[in-house]
């Protein structure tokens, strides 16, 4: 008897009157012991298929067909006994930790609420288990993280308390929806080895939903490819990737961020540098709040970029990448020149850098959060057009128009809304938004993690374009070193706020001198790590 069975599952939801369909006949088995990976683009019917297992859709949901766990029938199942296995036999992780977890708790209340709800457990056996968990996960200096809410802590920390707290019961199938999205490779590699070895202790199921076929690759048994809500193919893991039968399949197996970016002309302009550039951010105890230390979220931190390169900036969650980007673009204070188009911008007040931001914009890692539900598409990418007083601009909605054929967007539905538009075409919002100012230099956080790999894919050629033909400057934060080869001239790599080695991308990816780096390397592109490269 299988631990989990799909049969001819169909899932609709209702709207306007009529019935949407969004799964449409799948059927599927998950062994005890086995990694089954599912797999396919955004609306496929993935994460639909595996909240159904349990009834977590909205009310607006209307099944039919079959889901067994373990013999028992969960499609029309009452509340209370779905509550029951809810934590216990079936664990979830999902791909946003910030909606999952509660902002108003610290780490340690609500890992502590689990296992009290689930086991019991209180007092020092519930701490010591929470540390063990935390630890595990990869968390660095866990007992310095118990008091920590959700909001201080970086997006791959936030997601490996979920893992942890999913953990936590020991559950008999757990249900992974894109689990490592957020997470650094090493820690995503250490992430993968930790719930490889808890299934093959502990003989724990899991189905694995994902966009990323290197992970299903290393990872996965078996595979099921989901399009349009149906299962277009499915079977053992090496078969799918070594003779893929459907198109589809095929198309999947074949996205991936290549090629390199376009040298940097001759004699090209310096745009930002900065020189032992720090930041610390105090940390005050006690009634008087006096500083009793520092983080040092950034550690004399030195490079410069320069029209038509892009600098990539890699590291694991905390290393201080982001801190770094949002200081020279004085976003946060710091320590150190920050030189701007050959004018050192260190102290200047927020007025007298108004007339620069133009010439610096930045492009985040969700759109989804950064584009205003209340605007339509028009609006989010004229505004900057309102605030910086462009001139030479004659027409907005002409201006409007251009750019979002530049960055390869259908000008015809500028007049609706981000919700209406898929992950890949928020982002392209988000670079039209950017790019109609004409900046010099432009931050890209995180721009492709969230999305699909054949979507990645679009956005790397975009993003490569428009720097060959606006002769823009990037610095390019990500935890995808595919997509970091792919984009960049030069890399800076970040550990625990230290440039641990900065190079050409051929010199850090063919030639890793630090440790560290050979490890963030040989994570990322399945290759061994050395003994004594550990991070």
């Amino acid at each position: 008897m299988s631990l989990l069975e799909y049969r001819d599952l169909r899932v609709g939801f209702r709207q306007d009157g009529a019935i949407v369909e969004a799964v449409r006949g799948v059927s599927f088995t998950v062994e005890r012991g086995e990694v089954v990976a599912l797999v396919g683009e955004s609306g496929s019917g993935k994460s639909v298929t595996a909240l159904s297992s349990v009834n977590l859709l909205p009310d607006t949901a209307v099944l039919s067909g079959s889901v067994t766990y373990d013999g028992e029938e969960l499609v029309g199942t009452p509340e209370k006994r779905l509550r029951d296995l809810r934590g216990n036999d079936i664990s979830f992780i999902f791909q946003e930790p910030m909606t999952s977890l509660n902002p108003l708790h610290t780490i340690e209340k609500q890992l502590s609420e689990v296992l009290l709800l689930h086991q019991g457990m209180t007092g020092k056996a519930a701490r010591a288990r929470i540390l063990e968990l935390l630890d595990r996960v990869g968390i660095f200096q866990p007992e310095e993280r118990l008091g920590s809410y959700p909001h201080q802590l970086s997006g791959g920390q936030r997601q490996r308390v979920m893992i942890a707290m999913a953990l936590a019961n020991n559950p008999k199938l757990l249900i992974a929806d894109e689990p490592t999205t957020a997470l650094d490779v090493t820690i995503q590699a250490q992430i993968l080895d930790l719930l490889a070895d808890i299934k093959r202790d502990e003989g724990m199921a899991m189905l694995f939903i994902t966009h990323d076929l290197n992970i299903v690759r290393r990872f996965a048994d078996r595979v099921c490819v989901m399009k349009d809500g149906e299962i277009v193919e499915s079977g053992p893991t090496a078969e799918i990737f070594d003779a893929p039968q459907h198109p589809y399949t095929q198309m999947l197996l074949a996205a991936e961020a290549t090629g390199r970016p376009e040298p940097v002309p001759e004699g090209a302009e310096v745009v930002a540098e900065t020189t032992d550039l720090r930041v610390w951010f105090p940390i005050q105890r006690g009634l008087l709040r006096r500083t009793a230390g520092y983080v040092r979220a950034v550690n004399a931190a030195s490079f410069a970029v320069r029209e038509g390169e892009t600098v990539g900036i890699v590291g694991e969650s905390g290393s201080g990448k982001t801190t770094l980007a949002l200081a020279m673009m004085r976003l946060i204070s710091s320590e150190g020149p920050v030189v701007v188009l050959g004018r050192d911008v260190q102290g200047w007040s927020n007025r007298k850098l108004q007339p620069l931001r133009a010439d610096m914009q930045i492009v985040f890692q969700d759109p989804y959060g950064s584009l205003s539900p209340r605007m339509t598409v028009e609006q989010i990418i004229a505004e900057g057009l309102g605030v910086h007083k462009i001139a030479g601009i004659s027409s907005k909605g002409q201006a409007v128009i251009d750019i979002m054929r530049e960055v390869g967007l259908d000008p015809e539905t500028r007049h609706r809304y981000p919700h209406e538009f898929s992950g890949g075409q928020r982002q392209r919002i988000a670079i039209a938004r950017a790019m109609i100012l004409r900046p010099r230099l432009v931050v890209l956080d995180e721009p492709t993690s969230a999305l699909d790999m054949t979507v990645q894919v679009q956005i790397v050629d975009l993003l490569r374009r428009l720097q060959v033909t606006h002769r823009l400057a990037y610095l390019f934060i990500s935890h995808d070193l595919r997509v970091v080869r792919a984009l960049s001239h030069r890399v800076l790599v970040m550990k625990r706020g230290d440039v641990v080695e900065s190079g050409t991308a051929d010199q850090i990816f063919d030639a890793p001198k630090d440790p560290y780096t050979r490890a963030l390397v040989a994570a990322a592109f399945d290759l061994k790590v050395e003994e004594g490269a550990g991070v």
